[in-house]
């Protein structure tokens, strides 16, 4: 999809970091957007900040763990625009701690986001991409968490594996439909944003992420300082993905240096090694 002008994104996630990237992104490519958050007012303050008409632009509080919230902001894209032809499927959390200290609870609020969210979205948007006319695009964003395994991440891991291969899924399914819709999956490494501090938005039915233990905590602030020194930030996210969807191209490995650690994992695979410790 190479025309951006006039035409409409749906964001989750764009209250901040990669999400408000991609929404500054598509404003000033002259896009009419429809931008989503847990948090209605950092949103409506991150709104006011974007090059665009009110009249092009519809914000709305979802909790994109929850079915309803992603159907409903599918019924808003459609209703108010009447078409969407970039989804950017970008909401997520993160959670440090041992495989073994996460709850039930973690797991469902770490999936629900990063994962179910994805989900949802295919089947509350993509039959309606599918009957409109022209051109739409749809990005998912996953990580190299979904191209690796780090330790301490299991539930994030679990949850970006699980993005990387419904995408793949997805675009081999309406390739061979021979449908317009392209797919691209965003697979970031360190970015400075408040991923490390998700439990913030953490919805009450979760309840509260127990206190780390000593390792656990050991890896969280690794972790955080890995974040906050990340070179490449949300910008160069926006555009990378940007790029890609332009040129129809599915991988976006913005940082390319951990291509080498993905060519490690593929041939520990491949030879029947052990996996090597990243």
């Amino acid at each position: 999809m190479r025309e951006f002008k006039d035409r409409t994104a749906v964001i989750t996630g764009a209250a901040s970091g990669i999400g408000l990237a991609l929404a500054q992104r598509a404003a000033r490519e002259g896009m009419r957007l429809v931008l989503a958050d847990i948090d209605e007012a950092k949103l409506a303050e991150a709104a006011k900040t974007l090059p665009v008409a009110a009249d092009a632009l519809c914000t709305r509080r979802a909790d994109v763990s929850r079915e309803e919230d992603i159907a409903a902001l599918a019924d808003t894209a459609f209703d108010r625009f009447d078409g969407v032809h970039l989804l950017c499927n970008n909401a997520g959390v993160g959670l440090t701690r041992l495989a073994w200290e996460l709850t039930t609870a973690d797991w469902e609020w770490v999936l629900g986001v990063n994962l179910w969210s994805v989900v949802h979205a295919v089947r509350h948007f993509v039959p309606r991409m599918l009957a409109q006319d022209g051109e739409s695009h749809i990005v998912n964003t996953a990580s190299v968490a979904g191209l690796l395994s780090t330790p301490a991440m299991a539930a994030y891991n679990v949850s970006k594996h699980g993005v990387v291969t419904l995408s793949e899924t997805l675009y081999a399914e309406l390739a061979e439909q021979k449908a317009k819709i392209g797919v691209s999956v965003l697979c970031p490494a360190w970015v400075p944003t408040a991923i490390h501090t998700s439990e913030r938005n953490r919805p009450q039915r979760f309840g509260e992420a127990a206190l780390p233990s000593a390792a656990s905590a050991a890896y969280q602030e690794r972790i955080s300082q890995a974040v906050k020194s990340g070179r490449l930030t949300a910008d160069d996210m926006a555009n990378a993905v940007f790029d890609a969807v332009a040129a129809n191209r599915f991988y976006v490995v913005p940082h390319s240096r951990i291509k080498q650690a993905v060519r490690l994992r593929m041939e520990d695979i491949l030879e029947d090694r052990n996996p090597t410790p990243l």
